[in-house]
């Protein structure tokens, strides 16, 4: 049994409170009293910088969001805005008043919470001779005793509470941050597996893909630090072996020669042209180049074209005439016509033909064009008008819904006689044309 001594005529305060009816002393009611009794004198804080960090801090301390909501009521009550000992630290609502300001929160279930913050050490029940809540005032109306729920512990904890809100998010922001890297692992990973699919790369990469899958699957719905720390160190271990992989195959010596492992197999043997081998531009009998709103005039009339017609020609052999009976222009007047195309050739610029062609086939890739049709398209139009068409494709791309789609059916045109590059580029030159920018 503990007793609660007197501690002189003095004062008349007493060392303990113990709690009214049947509700048993415990120890830790009486570790909270002394350690309420040990607050600074003149310490003062402010009660919702407090509340806060309380929220801050709340998966330390082992309390609910409802037990912090029936804190919240309790401090509204308290009439300061500094919790400070000269202000008085008691406050007595009655639990009807409490269930108002807790958004009609059940009795019973407001006895529940303040039962655990007692139990958290966050308040003090200081209770009357007949276990009500009130205060008994002076003359003048100035309290001099009140009982009711006492919010001295949250004084004298208060830099405590400070330091597990500090540590809480810190915790939070590391486990943000490694959230984040996680995230950029995974997009990582799926886009190598993607690209190595697609280009033809050798390697096992269904089985890659189904471990890929493995370690991001057994990740919990709400997984705590150290799984997602161990998921982490998985997936960079196996982006380092996929990037080792591909890049091995990047700088094999034999690569130009596999069709699976690069797309050089579409480039002209010969793409080093000079200004004199650069075919002049003309225009087709009958073409128009009247630029649409919805894509490019193109003449209806089949195309004479040479001996031969339907055969791709390597551009070595001919400079002005491409696989197909299509005419091939000028690189400088490509550049004019599909300016953007440039940003993605070696070193962000285009210079030859070979440049050009390097960078619709990445160009290819970044709209969604398949190896195939990118090829077949090769095959019937020559590489250069390919990569030509690749880069009148980018200047449209927001008003062609599946750029695949229509490079597909270009060559099917093309393979009748039905396609000219010539209106494609004219119409790209005048909507490109600085003096159409100034004047239109």
């Amino acid at each position: 049994m503990i007793f609660c001594l007197e501690e002189g005529e003095e004062n008349g305060k007493r060392k303990c409170d113990t709690p009214f009816g049947r509700r048993p002393m415990t120890f830790g009611m009486l570790a909270s009293q002394a350690a309420a009794r040990k607050i600074e004198p003149g310490r003062s804080i402010d009660k919702w910088k407090l509340y806060r960090a309380l929220c801050e801090a709340r998966p330390l301390l082992g309390i609910t969001d409802r037990a912090l909501s029936i804190l919240n009521a309790l401090l509204s009550f308290y009439p300061k805005g500094e919790l400070s000992e000269e202000n008085g630290l008691v406050v007595f609502p009655s639990n009807t008043q409490l269930s108002l300001r807790a958004h009609g929160m059940a009795e019973q279930t407001i006895r529940r919470h303040l039962a655990a913050l007692i139990e958290a050490g966050l308040l003090i029940r200081k209770d009357s001779p007949n276990g009500k809540r009130y205060a008994r005032k002076e003359q003048g109306g100035e309290i001099r005793e009140a009982f009711g729920f006492s919010l001295a512990p949250l004084l004298a904890r208060a830099d405590e509470i400070e330091r597990l809100a500090a540590e809480m998010a810190a915790e939070r922001l590391q486990l943000q941050r490694l959230k984040e890297r996680l995230t950029l692992c995974r997009r990582d990973i799926a886009k190598l597996i993607e690209m190595a699919v697609e280009e033809g790369a050798s390697g096992d990469w269904s089985g890659v893909h189904l471990h890929f899958r493995g370690i991001v699957e057994r990740l919990p719905r709400s997984p705590s630090f150290e799984k997602i720390a161990a998921a982490l160190d998985e997936l960079e271990l196996l982006r380092e072996e996929i990037t080792n992989q591909l890049e091995m195959q990047v700088k094999a010596p034999n690569q130009s020669g596999n069709a699976q492992h690069s797309e050089r197999h579409i480039q002209n043997s010969n793409p080093h042209y000079t200004t004199e081998l650069e075919p002049r531009f003309e225009t087709k009998q009958g073409a128009t180049v009247d630029d649409q709103s919805e894509g490019w005039a193109e003449p209806r009339a089949r195309i004479a074209t040479q001996e031969g017609k339907g055969r791709p020609m390597p551009a070595a052999n001919s400079a002005s005439v491409a696989g197909g009976g299509l005419k091939s222009f000028p690189l400088g007047l490509v550049l004019q016509a599909c300016p953007e195309i440039a940003a993605y050739g070696p070193q962000g610029s285009v210079g030859t033909w070979r440049d050009l062609m390097a960078a619709a086939v990445v160009v290819r890739s970044m709209l969604g064009v398949s190896p195939s049709a990118y090829e077949q398209a090769c095959e019937v139009m020559g590489p250069e008008n390919a990569a030509t068409v690749i880069a009148c494709v980018l200047e449209r791309a927001g008003h062609i819904n599946s750029a695949g789609g229509y490079l597909r059916d270009l060559t099917r045109r093309a393979e009748r006689g039905e396609f000219a590059i010539g209106p494609m580029l004219m119409a790209l030159v005048r909507t490109n044309s600085p003096i159409r920018g100034k004047t239109g």
